[in-house]
């Protein structure tokens, strides 16, 4: 759109981003007026500045503004989503008529942006991650594809006291994005009160200094101020750039400007005409038009070449986790694509062994999940594959980041290693034992748990080919090889890896506890008892109907046996899908982690938490 700045515009320029400023605030306020809810006066406070970004600084092309050489704008305060859809409509991206449709079911323009809106990545509106994602997009084109494609964040004072805001700020300082700019609105109101730090812009200026960034504290109302400090940033190498611009919300209408009371409320139609009339008038809208113009193809997963398949001995005793990060190498030698982010727990994930393979295409980041997540997101807009890893447990603190993964439908595989009491004497801190209930949680979220390497490597190239947010299990022990190197995992699907026509009962596991119940199978044919055992290493999407035949043929006797806690995990997963299929149960028991754990050897906790071979004969045995 705008070509690349040299330097001072002229003043006509100026007078052509104020005429934009004061379209945007026409629009805003028009828009959550016919919608009836919204928040006019976040859009109001930011309307010189996003007129300047995009019709002074930004270059992108109207009719492909998510192409690899554009530049990109990320909303954090995604509240005053329809001030970015009034510069997409002023920039011939959408139509303008769409505005008037805002919040409407047909509509693509959403209360929050979308990625269904062209020229958005990630969906906005949970505060504070739009800065993680833009870091995410400026270490894809500065370091991957080294095209000089700028990304711009606009984050709202309120939610930079949100801890993934400095995060993501230390994160593309380390990494030198120079190509990132950071845009504050410090309007001081907040929803409820008065922001923390009111006007005083001089906090923020430290704030971002200390971590590292250029920054700028200007008056945000004045255009030729911001122009400027948009042209500073530009000339600026080496390190990302921090505007800091004081604004006023509800700026340029007098009854709204500064006043409490007023954040996520709509004008009536009365207020709405006399705005506009401060404004100087404009003409309204002679057309609605009710047709979806949404971006309905969202990016799918790279297609690529297959990966070297496993070369494994059976019996051989290997970590999933391990197997984990041999397949990463594998999937990066066939898929230039691939990208993979860890959280400083690279020599426990075995990530580092990707990353020493493709240092190119490697980034630590650090003890920062929140922001790791996102990055993630941010790489996946620009069509990486992306996988990030750590700790299971520690996936937890990130969940909002993965429930706007979802909601942004962003292809991006997370690997959580460590589950449950099988870790043994680093205690209960350090036990994934909720993961699988909040990976299932996810719309459409794809859940993966290995129980050996080569299904560790088969599911991991597996989710690099699957659309939205892909899960993968993995455990700290190492667990004998159990399946043939040419094996082949379906989803959704499990394996019968023990049957006869006597069976007593079925016996699902999946992970550590899937060795448990071969041991328990060994111990219960010694006694002449036969039982079935089936490998979930599909926890979603789980195929019930097919499940259901073998639960029939051990005449409904069930038991389910996870390394996690009872709720949310594989027990309610299985029963779940029966109960779908139809299929009833004589007898279930759901062996799992009652109670927080402790330290101790892995052999004696999954004894103590009922989840052993022992437990599981016994309870097989005293099934009706």
């Amino acid at each position: 759109m705008s070509a690349s700045p040299k330097g001072a515009p002229m003043a006509a320029s100026m007078e052509m981003i104020r005429e934009k400023a004061r379209m945007l605030r026409i629009h805003s306020m028009r828009a959550t007026t016919a919608a009836g809810s919204g928040h006019p006066t976040s859009c109001l406070s930011a309307a010189e500045i996003v007129a300047a970004l995009f019709f002074h600084a930004m270059k992108f092309e109207k009719l492909n503004p998510n192409s690899a050489t554009s530049d990109r704008f990320v909303l954090s305060k995604g509240h005053a989503a329809p001030l970015l859809y009034a510069a997409l409509a002023e920039a011939e991206v959408i139509p303008a008529a769409r505005l008037l449709t805002l919040r409407e079911f047909s509509s693509e323009l959403e209360g929050h942006p979308t990625p269904l809106v062209p020229g958005v990545d990630a969906a906005t509106g949970s505060l504070g991650q739009g800065l993680s994602v833009g870091a995410g997009l400026a270490i894809g084109a500065a370091k991957l594809e080294k095209n000089g494609a700028r990304v711009y964040v606009l984050l709202g004072d309120g939610e930079m006291a949100e801890g993934n805001v400095w995060e993501a700020a230390a994160f593309a300082a380390h990494y030198g994005l120079d190509n990132l700019t950071a845009i504050v609105d410090v309007n001081a109101l907040g929803q409820s009160d008065r922001t923390m730090y009111r006007h005083d812009t001089d906090v923020y200026r430290r704030k971002f200094e200390a971590q590292g960034w250029h920054a700028d504290v200007i008056d945000g109302h004045s255009v030729e101020a911001i122009v400027a400090a948009l042209n500073r940033a530009l000339a600026t190498k080496g390190k990302p750039q921090a505007i800091i611009a004081r604004t006023e919300k509800g700026h340029g209408i007098s009854f709204l400007a500064d006043k409490d009371g007023w954040h996520g409320k709509p004008l009536s139609k009365d207020d709405l005409a006399r705005a506009i009339a401060e404004l100087g008038g404009a003409e309204a809208p002679q057309m609605i038009e009710r047709r979806s113009s949404a971006r309905l193809l969202l990016p799918q997963p790279a297609e690529f070449p297959a990966a070297e398949a496993p070369s494994y001995k059976p019996g051989q005793m290997v970590a999933t986790r391990e197997a984990y990060g041999a397949a990463l190498k594998k999937l990066g030698a066939a898929n230039p694509k691939v990208v993979a982010v860890d959280g400083d727990v690279q020599n426990s994930t075995f990530s580092e062994i990707f990353g020493k393979a493709y240092p190119e295409r490697y980034f630590q980041g650090y003890i920062a999940e929140q922001n790791m997540v996102s990055v993630a997101v941010g790489l996946s807009a620009r069509g990486y594959t992306a996988f990030a890893a750590s700790f299971a447990c520690f996936l937890t603190r990130a969940y909002d980041q993965i429930r706007m993964a979802a909601v942004s439908r962003s292809n991006i595989n997370l690997c959580g290693s460590h589950c449950g009491v099988s870790i043994g004497e680093d205690g209960p801190s350090q036990m994934g034992l909720e993961d699988l209930a909040m990976f299932r949680a996810i719309p459409g979220a794809t859940v993966l748990y290995p129980s050996d390497a080569v299904a560790a490597e088969r599911l991991t190239e597996t989710a690099a080919r699957r659309a939205g947010v892909c899960y993968i299990r993995t455990s700290r022990p190492k667990t004998p090889v159990i399946y043939a190197n040419d094996e082949k995992f379906s989803v959704p699907g499990f394996k019968v890896v023990r049957q006869s026509a006597k069976d007593r009962a079925t016996v699902v596991a999946a992970g550590v506890t899937l060795h448990e119940a071969l041991k328990a199978y060994e111990e219960l044919a010694g006694q002449g008892i036969a039982v079935r055992v089936i490998d979930l290493y599909c926890v979603k999407p789980v195929d019930g109907a097919a499940l259901g035949e073998h639960v029939r043929a051990t005449a409904g006797r069930l038991i389910t046996v996870e390394d996690h806690y009872p709720e949310g995990g594989l027990g309610e997963t299985v029963l779940g899908a029966l109960a779908e299929a139809g299929v009833a149960l004589s007898a279930y028991k759901r062996l799992a982690v009652n109670g927080v754990p402790h330290s101790g050897k892995p052999d004696e906790l999954l004894d103590a938490f009922g989840i052993s071979a022992r437990q599981i004969a016994a309870t097989v045995k005293q099934l009706p």
